[in-house]
């Protein structure tokens, strides 16, 4: 079942079901997914990668964790917890993540294979890395590990 298949049968499921904060969040991440697809088009990609569908999600996980930072420091914990409940909509929808001892032991793989040995050569080890994994990876956690392994 491909992302899109898999979100339109859950929002039949949650609109049956009556739950309007998930029937929201569905909605705002087919949208973003149409967005990201018609921004494809005109780079003259057909339809929606896989790749692209999670680096868009992944995005939309960032800026709702940065807003419920923000919203918590501003004194405003039910905003906060909007942001948190559609980030675990959304997390949903995306591939499980590498545990860390996995996530380790790529990183150290990748930096032997690359030679790297310094903050320099970073670029290269995550370029090994995402072409290892793809998706899969959040860069996030992998370009720390790799900082901390070479800084």
């Amino acid at each position: 079942m491909t992302l899109r298949e898999s979100l339109m049968a859950d929002l039949k499921t949650a609109m049956k079901a009556g739950e309007s904060a998930r029937v929201a969040t569905i909605r705002m991440v087919t949208a973003k997914l149409k967005d990201v697809e018609i921004a494809g088009r005109a780079k003259g990609q057909e339809g929606l990668s896989e790749e692209d569908g999670i680096s868009a999600l992944r995005g939309m996980i960032k800026s709702r964790t940065e807003s419920a930072t923000l919203y918590r420091d501003a004194g405003r914990p039910e905003l906060a917890d909007k942001e948190e409940a559609e980030i675990a909509v959304i997390r949903g929808y995306l591939p499980p993540e590498l545990d860390e001892a996995t996530l380790a032991a790529a990183v150290k793989e990748a930096v032997a294979s690359t030679g790297a040995a310094s903050m320099k050569d970073m670029g290269k080890v995550m370029g090994v890395l995402k072409g290892r994994f793809g998706a899969a990876l959040d860069m996030s956690r992998a370009s720390a590990a790799v900082k901390a392994l070479l800084g």
